[in-house]
């Protein structure tokens, strides 16, 4: 207990204030609700950012982490792509918004990022020389790119049912 204490004590205050920004944008992903356009996009953006910037903070260009996380990333956003939205999932391409049922992946998926990067952070100022091994550097990589396909995958889809949903709405071409 006295070993948490010391961490959560030598732990930056943004850290904290970030913690509680990322369950509040996840929370609120638990309801459904309209979403634009913009949204769906930049989130996924910022949040495959987060993931990479902590792998190449740790790693920096270290091919061993890189190439575990640009596999995992193309690999989960290959896969997760394919799979059907919910049911509910609707774009109004009049307003191009999402009308999209709440979900818990998001808090997932940012709390992963969130404590990965964390965890990491503990461990490399307990043992520095974890950033020099390359099965840390492996392992760490490739989960950073599994948060980054997944989140990458969900935009994906969101975006074709867009591109699908502003087709139908158009009116038909004049011959």
């Amino acid at each position: 207990m006295l070993m948490l204490t010391q961490i959560l004590a030598h732990t930056p205050r943004w850290v904290f204030v970030l913690f509680a920004l990322l369950v509040w944008l996840g929370l609120k992903q638990l309801a459904a609700g309209t979403v634009s356009l913009a949204r769906v996009t930049l989130l996924p953006i910022a949040m495959i950012g987060l993931s990479f910037y902590g792998m190449l903070s740790t790693f920096g260009d270290s091919p061993v982490a890189l190439l575990g996380w640009a596999g995992a990333a193309t690999a989960l956003m290959l896969a997760v792509q394919r799979w059907p939205l919910p049911a509910a999932a609707r774009f109004d391409a009049a307003t191009r918004t999402f009308h999209l049922p709440g979900s818990a992946a998001p808090l997932v998926l940012m709390m992963g990022i969130f404590f990965t990067k964390y965890t990491v952070g503990v461990l490399l100022a307990m043992h520095p020389e974890l950033a020099r091994h390359a099965g840390f550097a492996l392992g760490i990589g490739t989960l950073y790119g599994t948060f980054s396909g997944i989140f990458s995958a969900r935009a994906l889809r969101l975006w074709k049912l867009a591109i699908r949903e502003g087709r139908m709405g158009l009116p038909a071409a004049r011959a």
